[in-house]
Parts: C-alpha cells; sequence; structure tokens
C-alpha cells in the first residue's frame, strides 16, 4: 500500500481489510451489506428484501464516504452484486432514489450468494477534489 493511501475503520469488519480507504482524492468503499447492529453489537440484516436491505447499504456506504470527507454525490462508479438479477428492477428503483438525478456508472452482477445471507452488496468509489 503506498503512502499516500490511508485507511479507516469506523466499525468493524467481517475480515482482515478497511471498510474505507482514501487514496488521494479518491475514496473508496468495500462492499456494503444491508446491516444494523444487533445489540450485541453483531451485523444484523435489515429485513429479507433487496429494497430494504439496498436501501441499508447505501446508508452504510454514505456514513463510510462521509468519514472520509465524501457523499453519495461524490460517487463516480459502483458495484451491485445481487443474488437474484429478477430484483434488477427494485434494484434500481432504490438507486434512484439514492441518487436522484446524480448518475454514477454503474454495474450489477448476479451472484450466487452473499454473507449473512443477503440479497445484495454494494461498494462505491467517490472522487472528491480538495480532500
Amino acid at each position: 500500500m503506498s503512502d499516500d493511501c490511508e485507511t479507516s475503520s469506523p466499525a468493524p469488519t467481517a475480515g482482515p481489510y478497511a471498510p474505507v480507504v482514501r487514496a488521494g482524492e479518491w475514496v473508496i468503499t468495500s462492499g456494503q451489506l444491508g446491516v444494523v447492529p444487533a445489540p450485541d453489537g453483531a451485523p444484523t440484516l435489515v429485513g429479507a428484501g433487496t429494497a430494504a436491505q439496498l436501501r441499508q447499504a447505501l446508508d452504510n456506504a454514505a456514513a463510510l464516504l462521509s468519514s472520509e470527507g465524501a457523499s453519495l454525490s461524490d460517487v463516480l462508479k459502483a458495484t451491485v452484486y445481487l443474488v437474484d438479477m429478477n430484483d434488477f428492477a427494485e434494484m434500481n428503483a432504490v438507486w434512484v432514489e439514492a441518487f436522484g438525478g446524480h448518475r454514477p456508472a454503474r454495474t450489477a452482477v448476479g451472484v450466487a450468494a452473499l454473507p449473512l445471507g443477503a440479497s445484495v452488496e454494494v461498494e462505491v468509489w467517490a472522487y472528491r477534489p480538495g480532500i
């Protein structure tokens, strides 16, 4: 890792990685699930549906971006992982809610499974000049 790359860890992760990294003017999140902490601190899915999980995953990504001085409006690239590609339209509806008129480049990938039995995971790359 180069000297101009900084990691931040505002919350525990499920493995040996940083949930968010700042590299110069770029802020990159690791994949985010639609989880909130349970009373014991363990991550808990917000619900079984893709829409609810994606909303929470994007909220989690927004919080990580904010910890590095960026926001969803700075996102230029995102990758969404869906367990069921039949949820693509549902994912698009939530995407429009979250991003409004801002349309970052996005890749959606169908996967066999995700951690905790999640139906969706999202990672984002944000560019924030001057941070």
